[in-house]
């Protein structure tokens, strides 16, 4: 019984506390650690994080680090008070299928605070292809097992998982061809080099009305507003495919509830502003700014839809 009052009062205290320190937050400058500059990841940080300084009263500053493992590493072990948050995409979930040792556990030691964004991959191919459709491309494949390849930059990349999960999916024997970077991936199908790619959104967009190469559907579970008119790949003969390259925010386990609501409503109010729609569109991505439940479910859900994907695969993100 005395062990239990303790606990209790244990409990009582720290809940006084963390609404206390919530109540004050932020009272000084927060960082938003993310991935390289000039990406994705880094450009939402900047966004949200002019947002956030106006919101908030308190400087937002972006701190770049280089892979997953790097920038996951260094929140993970930071102090769980909302004053370094992560800003990363799912990269940071799907190591540990790729990596056979990761220096944290994503569900583990980071709260999500809310996903920020999800751009779609386009499935293209060049002219030469014969296959205006989803279902045309899987039959050529099917028909031609081994001869058509398929572009993407370095192993785990989004463009990458998406082709294993559609080969996976639509069982076709198609042959990957890497590259450095999704620009140059891109390039090897325009020029012919290869033959289909699952491409950025903010990639693909200058060159789909030149038609250097052809857009068969998007990569989304929904239509993609950003390509009206375009089908889904699922919709098109796999049924159930979804893949979406995706950015989201973390906090350090333990970090107080009230902190992460903070964080959750602010940033929301900055991915919703009105004014903000062409930058997005621009990108290429689509603004989200859901519930941290609602987030973490959307992780769990893709580590279970992946890792067969992966294992079959044999993709390894050394």
């Amino acid at each position: 019984m005395k062990a239990f009052a303790l606990n209790l009062a244990a409990t009582v205290l720290f809940a006084i506390a963390a609404s206390a320190t919530a109540q004050e937050y932020p009272s000084k400058p927060i960082r938003i650690v993310a991935s390289e500059p000039g990406g994705g990841g880094d450009f939402l940080a900047r966004l949200i994080g002019q947002g956030l300084t106006a919101n908030l009263g308190q400087p937002v500053v972006v701190e770049n680090r280089g892979g997953g493992v790097i920038a996951g590493d260094l929140v993970a072990r930071s102090a769980p008070d909302g004053y370094t948050v992560l800003l990363y995409g799912n990269t940071l979930w799907l190591l540990p299928l790729m990596r056979s040792r990761i220096p944290y556990d994503p569900f583990r030691d980071f709260l999500p605070v809310t996903l920020v964004a999800r751009a779609v991959n386009v499935l293209v191919v060049h002219p030469a292809v014969p296959a205006r459709t989803v279902k045309e491309l899987i039959a050529v494949a099917r028909a031609r097992p081994g001869e058509l390849n398929y572009a993407s930059a370095a192993p785990g990349t989004s463009n990458h998982l998406a082709a294993e999960l559609f080969k996976y999916m639509a069982k076709v024997n198609i042959v990957r061809v890497g590259f450095r970077g999704s620009t140059s991936a891109l390039t090897s199908v325009m020029s012919g080099q290869t033959h289909l790619m699952f491409a950025t959104a903010a990639g693909v967009t200058p060159h789909l009305k030149s038609e250097k190469v052809r857009a068969l559907a998007v990569s989304s579970r929904e239509p993609s507003p950003l390509f009206p008119g375009l089908p889904t790949v699922a919709a098109s003969g796999v049924p159930g495919f979804e893949t979406v390259s995706m950015h989201g925010v973390f906090v350090p386990a333990r970090t107080p509830p009230p902190i992460v609501a903070r964080l959750n409503q602010e940033i929301a109010r900055v991915l919703h502003r009105p004014d903000l729609k062409s930058r997005f569109d621009t990108a290429g991505v689509e603004p989200v700014g859901n519930s941290p439940e609602a987030f973490a479910a959307v992780m769990k859900d893709e580590v279970t839809r992946m890792e067969k994907v992966i294992r079959s695969a044999g993709i390894r993100e050394e």
